[in-house]
């Protein structure tokens, strides 16, 4: 029998407003789609950064066959670049076939070089689409089965996933002694946790802003994670651990798509660090995922031997790669560059803004923080 033709009719779109729905439903279904793509992401940027965010979509007949949602970081000086996705760590494209692949890849080269945007880069957790493998033609990339992007994996980081049982008591039973006690002991001694929506964030977002700032980093825009929890509705849960006299001490939101949840922020104070709260906190999010249906627990990016490794590797959670691709788009064509560009800040400048961060009063950090923050697509 013949077979169809992949790309017969094909025809690459820029999602509206009104294409949510089906772009979400796509999403869903799709084996590789996480919470970060579906459309909320773009509207919550749009409503929290104001970037433009091209989402393209291939469509055969009624029938949408990939995405490719991308989100273009313009700072005040020079043309920015094409990110797919920022300030999480997966993004890149869904499709049905390698050649549909090609086709989204293909019409984001030509918005960048239409917009002048002079690079395009593209996260993933899995697949290939190498940079260094061409096709007869020069920037043609070439796609594995899978159709994620993927030009090299990152030295050293990972993304931890846990495959979560039927139940949390079933979860609970399987952890260490010393990681059930720490578990345990919270409650033990008065503190709670919350699970809701939006109207935990003026709870939550004192907490980030001053963990984020004993990092030295600068920190997300109170805005930007109310748009998240507005735009995703029942598709995202923010958590905060209490101590006994209602002071939040820890929190974090989570993000849901079919039977994967995903964290992209919790932090906790330093002061309450005895106490537990984060172990606490992870453990809230743990027992909703696991009582809930979902089978993956997706914590997110570490470094390999690190703290955070470590912390989530005690959950049970396994490390996988983590991937990134970037091209140079010029009027001359598409080249690869080097995916680690752009990732990482030579060691004294990076040391020099941690202490300067650390350093101011935390309104000023959180002022100054929540207006470069979003230039920083990691």
């Amino acid at each position: 029998m013949k077979q169809a033709d992949p790309v017969k009719n094909l025809r690459i779109r820029q999602a509206e407003t009104e294409d949510n729905t089906f772009w979400d439903d796509y999403v869903r279904c799709h084996q590789n789609g996480l919470a970060y793509h579906f459309f909320a992401w773009k509207l919550a940027v749009q409503d929290a950064y104001g970037f433009d965010c091209p989402y393209l979509y291939a469509q055969q007949g009624e029938k949408i066959c990939g995405v490719l949602p991308l989100v273009h970081i313009r700072p005040p000086l020079g043309k920015g670049e094409l990110v797919s996705l920022p300030y999480c760590d997966v993004g890149g494209m869904l499709s049905d076939n390698a050649e549909t692949a090609r086709a989204l890849f293909d019409q984001a080269c030509a918005y960048a070089r239409a917009k002048k945007i002079p690079s395009l880069e593209i996260r993933s957790a899995g697949g290939i689409l190498s940079p260094e493998t061409f096709s007869g033609n020069p920037g043609m990339p070439v796609f594995d089965s899978r159709f994620s992007a993927a030009g090299s994996a990152l030295d050293g980081k990972v993304r931890m996933v846990l495959e979560l049982p039927g139940s949390a008591d079933v979860l609970l039973g399987s952890l260490k002694s010393k990681v059930r006690s720490q578990v345990r002991k919270p409650a033990k001694d008065g503190l709670f946790a919350r699970l809701g929506g939006k109207e935990l964030i003026d709870d939550f977002y004192p907490v980030f802003a001053r963990n984020m700032t004993d990092l030295g980093s600068p920190v997300h825009s109170k805005k930007w994670l109310a748009a998240v929890l507005q735009r995703y509705g029942n598709r995202a849960r923010c958590g905060v651990v209490y101590m006994p006299d209602k002071t939040p001490a820890a929190g974090g939101i989570i993000v849901l798509c079919g039977s994967v949840v995903s964290i992209p922020w919790a932090s906790s104070l330093r002061r309450f660090n005895r106490y537990n709260p984060n172990m606490f906190l992870y453990w809230s999010f743990l027992q909703y995922a696991a009582d809930n249906g979902f089978t993956l627990f997706d914590f997110g990016r570490s470094t390999v031997g690190e703290g955070t490794y470590h912390f989530k590797a005690q959950w049970g959670a396994r490390p996988g790669p983590l991937y990134r691709a970037k091209w140079e788009i010029s009027e001359k064509g598409v080249s690869p560059a080097d995916p680690e560009t752009g990732l990482t800040v030579p060691g004294r400048k990076r040391d020099l803004a941690e202490r300067v961060i650390r350093s101011i009063p935390l309104p000023a950090a959180v002022f100054m923080g929540s207006r470069i923050r979003k230039y920083i697509s990691l």
